[in-house]
């Protein structure tokens, strides 16, 4: 049964547009051929890190919702730990299911 995780992850400043599209889809593209579903992308922008890593003090945010069986998450932040372009990566389980419009509607 697929439960509901948010994956934040951090891109490099430096790489432009074009690729931070690429990286985007890259893992979307990931998590879906390892069946999640409900996928919500959010591109949060290029904000300041709180402490430098590998030499970068800003990075490029962009946050994942999704449902997904447990077996999809190491396969991806492995693929992202190998990632030259990705900076951190965090994974979190969710408690509830991710709201969707169409189950906000069925609700009321």
């Amino acid at each position: 049964m697929p439960s509901a995780y948010e994956t934040m992850y951090i891109l490099r400043p430096d790489l432009g547009d074009e690729q931070i599209e690429q990286a985007i889809a890259k893992y979307e593209n990931f998590l879906k051929d390892q069946g999640a579903t409900n996928l919500q992308i959010q591109l949060r922008g290029k904000r300041r890190l709180a402490y430098e890593i590998a030499r970068q003090r800003e990075g490029v945010y962009i946050q994942m919702n999704y449902e997904a069986p447990g077996t999809a998450i190491a396969p991806m932040e492995r693929a992202m730990r190998l990632s030259e372009e990705v900076v951190r990566y965090l994974t979190l389980k969710l408690e509830e299911p991710i709201a969707t419009p169409e189950a906000a509607a069925a609700a009321e």
